[in-house]
């Protein structure tokens, strides 16, 4: 018999185990308590309700596959960070296959606010990353942005190009980067 999750971690690394083999429509209370070898009470006990329960459990996916590995640094260059999304796009799609596509077309389109709210913050963190590194990028040229270009703008539009590429399942991340050289860098691309 397998030792019983005891805290609200080991109940997370059991919903991501059930999303990665089942899927995020296959999470339920009933299914968790048992393949964490607890009862549905103790669920509740570490999750007020289902909502909760589902929507820490997709926070927490998105936190995995999002997450900057111990001792990573700061990214460099906006490319640096461009190359980082998409190989962690490529890793969440096959750790959690199906999980961008059903989750955010179940969350986008439904009245489940929770898991909708959990998703939304984890684009708003990406959507800042993405800012922020392009503040701090020392290849982008000074006339790169003005106020009819922001930094926010090209960060919301290469998250928009990070979303098709996820959706059409296509992790090769050369035509983005191939924009950014020549929209921020204003250089050739040679050496991408």
């Amino acid at each position: 018999m397998k030792p019983a999750a005891t805290s609200k971690e080991e109940i997370l690394a059991v919903c991501r185990a059930l999303i990665h083999s089942q899927g995020g429509q296959a999470l339920n209370v009933r299914q968790v308590a048992a393949a964490c070898d607890i009862s549905v009470g103790t669920v509740y006990n570490y999750f007020g309700s289902k909502a909760e329960l589902v929507g820490a459990a997709i926070e927490s996916v998105w936190y995995d596959i999002f997450r900057c590995s111990e001792g990573q640094e700061a990214f460099r260059t906006t490319q640096d960070c461009i190359r980082w999304l998409f190989a962690r796009m490529a890793y969440g799609s096959q750790q959690y296959p199906g999980f961008f596509t059903l989750h955010s077309v179940n969350f986008v389109s439904s009245e489940k606010q929770e898991g909708k709210q959990r998703m939304q913050q984890a684009w708003q963190h990406i959507l800042t990353m993405l800012c922020e590194v392009m503040q701090q990028d020392p290849r982008i040229r000074p006339d790169a942005f003005d106020e009819n270009f922001t930094p926010e703008q090209f960060a919301d539009l290469l998250f928009s190009l990070l979303l098709a590429a996820q959706l059409r399942g296509q992790y090769d991340p050369a035509p983005v980067l191939q924009l950014v050289q020549r929209t921020l860098y204003g250089t050739s691309p040679t050496s991408l």
